[in-house]
């Protein structure tokens, strides 16, 4: 019985919902527990009818759709969407450290610890604008830290994306803090959003330096007149350097106003800085310096020759461990008449190729791919992946290739989009990959007797088909109004 009422207390099942950290005017946030993972998590409650009479809705499925683009490591999380008859709930990263603005209430910071927060904040602010998407609402208030003591952007719900701007190419909403917000959105004829985000990121980084607002009067009209001007005094233990910088910030011209790029260049900012290299592995952020993947250029790799890998791999059978996917099954479907050519032909998920050659030769020709192209390459075992560096609207282009065993003589490379444009994905597959992999193909001859695998010795090998796996996570689809789930916590 106990356990029952217990089911029936928990949200929706499986979050175990505990103290309030915060309320708005239309939402709740709490702290809560993953009873399944332990991992704890904050839930924004959304009261339903009062967003249905505000006519909001549009607004919260927007909210959920720039949350989905903007994953990154200094960007708070939004793992899922759920609602019940009354309530919308999006289950978010719980950020333990508090907000930023916190820290500065205190004082000033020290110039190492408030540039390594403003290096992280342009870091997130420029993975948003090369996505479409502006904040808008940059302050202190919306920056938590974590128990790692790093920075992490939240509160999207005055965001906009590119989709929104009017005919003349500018926003024309009146939003974000008056202590915040950039001249041109005072002057109400419109603005660009990028540039107002840059205006914010020189509020902030002021505050951090000083202590205190560089635009400030107990008169709000006196305090709009200081902003339209540009008018503000550094304290004098900001350097020259410090000073420079925040001049080129507060800029009330938004067309001469700094760009990210040219931030990025700038001494004082990279004084320390640190590019974050992540990747998307199974909806979950991985950092490059998790150590689960290294560097397929490093010298140790370049100084094995093509034996030594193929003998390093014949060690260690369980390298290529044999995929379910592959079973006799699966084969016959991908193939016609057992014409093992139907492996080439790309479906669904990715693109699979057969190959004769050796592990360490197929590496060897997707780092050739990779080099042609400027892709980054990392590996663990026989997985590879190809990152690009050009920032596209979803994403720079994310590639994983992984080689299975199929008969002792013949290897299957699979290869998927792992993040990026689809367009762009299928553009590089035909063009660059393809060609190469096929090439490839020639150049190792297989003999005949050994091209096609012994398909009764597959079925008893791979006995077991692949389970489906699917992911309700962040489904901008959701049907607010009408969605019905279980039992309802506030």
């Amino acid at each position: 019985m106990s356990t029952k009422k217990e089911a029936q207390s928990l949200l929706l099942g499986r979050y175990e919902v505990g103290k309030l950290l915060g309320h708005g005017t239309f939402a709740k946030v709490y702290h809560a527990r993953n009873i399944q993972t332990g991992e704890s998590v904050a839930i924004k409650v959304i009261d339903k009818e009062k967003i249905l009479k505000g006519g909001l809705i549009p607004h919260i499925k927007r909210e959920i759709s720039i949350l989905r683009r903007v994953r990154h490591p200094n960007i708070v999380q939004l793992f899922e969407v759920m609602a019940t008859k009354s309530k919308i709930y999006f289950v978010m990263e719980y950020v333990r450290g508090g907000e930023l603005f916190n820290k500065v209430a205190k004082g000033r910071l020290k110039e190492d610890l408030a540039k390594k927060y403003f290096q992280q904040l342009i870091s997130a602010v420029s993975f948003c604008h090369t996505r479409g998407v502006y904040h808008r609402d940059l302050k202190p208030e919306n920056l938590l830290l974590d128990e790692n003591g790093d920075l992490k952007v939240s509160d999207f719900g005055l965001s906009a994306v590119s989709d929104q701007i009017k005919q003349d190419g500018l926003f024309h909403t009146f939003c974000g803090t008056p202590a915040y917000v950039a001249p041109e959105v005072l002057g109400r004829r419109g603005y660009d959003a990028a540039k107002v985000d840059i205006w914010s990121c020189g509020v902030i980084l002021f505050v951090l330096m000083a202590g205190y607002l560089p635009f400030h009067d107990q008169n709000i009209m006196a305090m709009y007149k200081k902003i339209y001007k540009g008018d503000f005094r550094c304290p004098r233990w900001f350097s020259p350097e410090l000073v420079r910088l925040l001049t080129r910030f507060f800029d009330t011209n938004p067309n001469t106003r700094i760009t990210i790029p040219e931030i990025m260049k700038n001494r004082w900012f990279k004084k320390g800085f640190k590019d974050i290299k992540f990747y998307i592995e199974d909806d979950k952020l991985c950092s490059v310096g998790d150590g689960d993947e290294e560097d397929v250029g490093s010298e140790s790799d370049k100084s094995l020759s093509e034996s030594d890998s193929e003998l390093e791999y014949r060690r260690r059978p369980t390298c290529l461990p044999r995929p379910a996917s592959l079973n006799a099954f699966d084969l016959i479907s991908f193939s016609a008449g057992f014409d093992l050519s139907g492996l080439f032909e790309e479906g669904g998920e990715g693109t699979r190729y057969v190959s004769g050659a050796p592990v360490s030769r197929i590496i060897s020709k997707l780092e050739e791919i990779a080099k042609v192209v400027s892709f980054t390459v990392r590996k663990k075992d026989c997985r590879v992946r190809l990152e690009g560096s050009r920032e596209g609207v979803k994403g720079p282009l994310t590639i994983a290739a992984e080689i299975f065993e199929l008969t002792p003589t013949l290897r299957v490379v699979e290869v998927k989009k792992k993040g990026g444009d689809r367009e762009e994905y299928e553009e590089f597959c035909s063009k660059e990959l393809k060609p190469m992999l096929h090439n490839l193909a020639m150049e190792e001859s297989i003999p005949t007797s050994q091209s096609l695998p012994d398909f009764s010795q597959l079925l008893l090998d791979n006995s077991q088909s692949r389970a489906g796996s699917s992911n309700s996570l962040l489904d901008t689809s959701l049907s607010l109004p009408g969605s019905e789930l279980p039992s309802d916590t506030e």
